[in-house]
């Protein structure tokens, strides 16, 4: 499957047909818990995930949040 991350198209042969927003966080490798997800213009809150389907072509925009240092 192709989609387009964060404006650049990646192909992702472990994604399927019936693929959802879950699978696709899986597949790379990133911590749930640690990004948001805009899909196809919208964005999709974490419980969600599970049933938002993902397509060929669909957009992605993902953001990765990290902590900091002390001051």
């Amino acid at each position: 499957m192709i989609v387009i991350i964060n404006g650049q198209e990646r192909d992702l042969p472990a994604l399927a047909a019936g693929a959802t927003l879950d699978n696709l966080i899986e597949v790379l490798a990133l911590k749930g818990d640690r990004v948001a997800v805009e899909h196809n213009g919208a964005i999709v809150r974490r419980p969600e995930w599970p049933g938002t389907p993902v397509a060929s072509g669909d957009r992605l925009e993902i953001v990765h949040f990290v902590g900091g240092g002390s001051l």
